[in-house]
């Protein structure tokens, strides 16, 4: 018995000890450097919120800041133990690869929605036009953009297809020009034409005075005169604008007398001999 004792206080002396001391000071690096870790992403939120970056991606980067952080102390601690981590980290290494390999996709749409979040080139309630698709922005995702189309469509773009091609910002400047094109007959005034549809734009609720309409020919026709009718609104009375300018114009030209020709053809025959030998005429 007193053989095993002795024994076992040298095994103590021996690998106890220094174990336990090396336990300790590993636990006190985890909960040291977790409390560090905590503290400096305490700062980053502040500072982002000050920064007034986007709450989706700056709370991603700093939860990844974070978790690299705990990595760290989790291998210090394991390490100060006596454990080899060299080839821990070479097989997260491997799988961390093999990973991105798998998900290149979505980390290339990842990607693209931090540089659409960072650069900012639309934003929530802006009219954009992306590839084909047309609407507006209604939210704004690290890996997704979503648009609402003017028939009342819900469109959800990659973002890896939406920073790929050009993007149309329709409401940079705060407002747009609705574009329409009028014809009026040859024989009609034009003067008064373009003082009749001048008269009835400006009147159309949400048509702005600054910049002012524009009203010009534009083209000599096959059956009309043509006229551009160029009003500009605000992006949400876009489409009112561009329905009630159409309309005013037409109920204007009517009231004045003024001809809104429909295609036609005039057919002059300088012999009507031939059509009555084909039983025309």
């Amino acid at each position: 018995m007193d053989a095993f004792i002795a024994k076992a206080k040298i095994w103590a002396e021996a690998v106890g000890v220094p174990f336990a001391i090396q336990l300790v000071t590993a636990i006190a690096i985890f909960y040291i450097g977790r409390m560090i870790a905590r503290m400096i992403r305490k700062a980053l939120t502040r500072l982002a919120e000050r920064s007034k970056m986007d709450k989706d991606l700056s709370k991603f980067l700093i939860d990844m800041a974070y978790a690299f952080m705990l990595a760290i102390i989790v291998i210090a601690a394991l390490e100060r133990l006596g454990v080899k981590t060299t080839a821990a980290i070479a097989i997260i290494g491997a799988a961390g690869l093999a990973v991105g390999l798998a998900l290149q996709g979505s980390l290339a749409n990842f990607a693209a929605g931090v540089m659409i979040l960072l650069f900012r080139p639309y934003k929530d309630g802006d009219l954009v036009k992306i590839g084909d698709h047309f609407g507006v922005v209604t939210d704004i995702k690290i890996f997704v953009t979503t648009l609402r189309s003017p028939d009342n469509k819900e469109i959800i773009l990659p973002n890896g297809q939406a920073i790929g091609g050009a993007i149309e910002n329709l409401s940079t400047t705060g407002h747009l020009r609705v574009d329409l094109v009028i014809g009026v007959g040859y024989g009609e005034d034009i003067k008064k034409a373009k003082e009749v549809m001048t008269a009835a734009t400006k009147s159309v609720p949400g048509v702005l005075t600054e910049p002012p309409p524009t009203i010009a020919v534009t083209e000599l026709g096959d059956n009309s005169v043509n006229f551009v009718v160029r009003p500009h609104s605000t992006v949400d009375d876009y489409w009112n604008v561009y329905f009630g300018t159409l309309e005013a114009c037409k109920i204007a030209l009517d009231e004045a007398g003024i001809e809104i020709p429909f295609p036609q053809r005039d057919l002059h025959v300088k012999d009507i001999s031939e059509l009555k030998k084909l039983g025309v005429a």
